[in-house]
């Protein structure tokens, strides 16, 4: 009797709560389908809506809430963007769902360079990152652009609104040119276009938009930007115009002959992607475009969980999200445990024979040199670093790796072997070491690698942070050299030359230390070895230093005449 007492009482409260669920779904769903948003209600009872509502992730409540929440986060990651934070910015914008708020993202972003046209070349830099992996978001972006400026200008009301918004479209797609995310041939046709029938506002409109996209005119269609100017000349000459807008026209001349110093392609710190990475649309002026204005408002998706999951893949193939986090994950787990043991080593006087400790000290020096702000700061941390007895070497090889590692040479590594070598003579050791089996094994590096090796070690001779006695490594002949030897030793040579001059570096190399110690590089033993050498040397631009060498050669041809005679 007592169980079905329990029974009788429970089961109303069940349906209570699920009513209870019910009318709060239903009461969310009334209050956020209205335009105004409803009454007022405290927050408590909001945040109990809306869990409600999130009860179940299909629902349109759900999709609703976030779709609301999606909007404000895209909005707000685009209007606190700047050239310090872009790199931090762009991952979390990735971590949106862009597929499905392309349209926000359009939108928020043209309507926040729209207000702050200053800023536009980071605006344009952050669409440009995007649009090497998701392409559509970039075309969507551009379309838009397009047809707001086809609208502002039909309107033909210059003095009011659509001047503005025509101004602040064209200097959207300039840098949009200027980024690679279009085609120069959109630029040419709005130049066209406004130029065709001159105006003062669209003359106006056509200098602003000529002196963004100028620079990249003249290097990618000088022709064509030729003909735009003898267009504005034309306009100059025929004196319709107002004097103001003339005067606008000879400051345009005047920029062009200063070849747009103060209005570069690319803004320093905003060139972010690679130029093959770069996804060009080309869009025409008088193409049938698609807006897809039904972007910009929420609609019900039946497939949200699975659109969902889809856009995850994308996200953690295109931030690499599950093996940085794991890979995080790990490594701060073994660098706990490698602490530990250390400690223990420590403690015990075990010795590791592992490798572990040369791959976490070779991992701290790497964090430590790409975290660095300038050379300076790099230098002070990497002091800091804890090294055992012989790991200097260590320290030095990773710079020369990280060096070579980077897209082109950077100065930056240069000034950190340059400081360590003239702090302490074990750090110019450990260079001048560094050098030999650089030299010996340079055959095994890439091109690109080998140029940023080669000139590091240009650098390292140039500023005397190394004896010139590490030349002995350099036997120039052709038994012992390699076809990267040699490309090694001509980059190398080369550094040295710009960083001394010519002159200077000739007279060093009369310094009787350092011919003692490039014996091997200018042989006067063998002629064969001889002569290879002054052709070598002569074809790098560096024929001053074989004038001794052809002394000895002509010296040597008449003794061996000589005896050809007697003979």
């Amino acid at each position: 009797m007592a169980a079905v007492e329990l029974e009788r009482t429970a089961k109303p409260k069940e349906q209570q709560s699920a009513q209870d669920l019910a009318e709060k779904q239903a009461e969310f769903a009334k209050l956020s389908g209205s335009r105004s948003g409803g009454v007022y209600i405290p927050p408590a009872r909001l945040r109990a809506l809306q869990a409600a509502a999130s009860s179940d992730k299909s629902s349109t409540e759900y999709q609703r809430l976030s779709w609301d929440a999606l909007r404000k986060s895209v909005t707000g990651i685009v209007n606190r963007v700047n050239i310090a934070n872009i790199k931090q910015v762009v991952p979390e914008l990735f971590s949106e769902n862009l597929i499905r708020g392309r349209g926000l993202f359009a939108r928020s972003i043209m309507k926040a360079q729209a207000s702050s046209l200053p800023f536009t070349p980071v605006f344009t830099a952050l669409v440009a990152i995007i649009n090497t992996k998701l392409p559509q978001v970039g075309e969507l972006v551009f379309t838009r652009l397009i047809s707001q400026f086809r609208r502002a200008f039909k309107r033909n009301d210059k003095a009011s609104h659509s001047c503005i918004v025509c101004n602040s479209t064209t200097t959207f797609i300039a840098h949009l040119v200027n980024q690679g995310i279009a085609h120069e041939i959109i630029a040419l046709q709005i130049l066209v276009l406004l130029l065709e029938r001159p105006t003062d506002d669209s003359i106006e409109i056509a200098v602003g938009f000529t002196r963004e996209v100028g620079a990249f005119l003249a290097e990618n269609s000088p022709k064509a930007n030729a003909t735009v100017f003898e267009r504005f000349r034309a306009v100059l000459n025929e004196g319709t115009i107002s004097h103001r807008v003339q005067y606008m026209i000879e400051v345009l001349m005047q920029v062009r002959k200063d070849k747009y110093k103060d209005n570069p392609i690319l803004p320093e710190g905003l060139d972010l992607v690679e130029e093959d990475e770069q996804i060009t649309h080309q869009i025409q002026l008088e193409d049938d475009l698609q807006v897809h204005e039904g972007l910009n408002i929420f609609k019900f998706d039946p497939n949200y969980l699975e659109n969902e999951e889809k856009y995850k893949a994308i996200r953690a193939e295109i931030l690499g999200e599950n093996s940085d986090e794991e890979s995080g994950a790990e490594s701060s787990e073994e660098e706990e445990e490698e602490e530990g043991e250390e400690a223990i080593e420590e403690k015990e006087g075990i010795e590791d024979r592992t490798g572990t400790n040369l791959v976490n000290l070779r991992r701290t020096i790497y964090l430590t040199i790409m975290n660095a702000l300038n050379y300076e700061e790099a230098v002070h941390k990497l002091l800091k670093v804890q090294l055992s007895d012989g790991d200097e070497i260590e320290l030095i090889n990773m710079i020369i790796e990280c060096c070579s590692q980077e897209r082109s040479y950077s100065s930056f590594y240069g000034l950190v072997g340059e400081r360590f070598s003239k702090l302490n003579r074990i750090w110019m050791e450990c260079l001048e070491q560094a050098f030999g089996s650089y030299y010996h094994t340079i055959h095994r590096y890439e091109t690109s690698r080998l140029r940023n090796i080669s000139r590091f070690f240009g650098h390292m001779l140039a500023s005397d942070a190394v004896s010139w006695v590490v030349l002995s490594n350099i036997k120039m002949n052709e038994d012992e050299t390699t076809s990267s030897s040699r490309i090694f030793v001509k980059i190398m040579m080369q550094e040295m030359m710009e960083s001394m001059g010519l002159k200077t570096l000739a007279e060093r190399f009369k310094d009787e230390e350092v011919k003692a110690a490039s014996r091997e590089m200018f042989p006067m033993d063998n002629p064969k070895n001889t002569r290879f050498s002054i052709n070598y040397f002569t074809s790098i631009g560096l024929g001053v230093l074989t004038e001794e060498m052809r002394e000895y050669l002509k010296v040597s041809l008449s003794a061996i005449a000589g005896l050809s005679i007697l003979c």
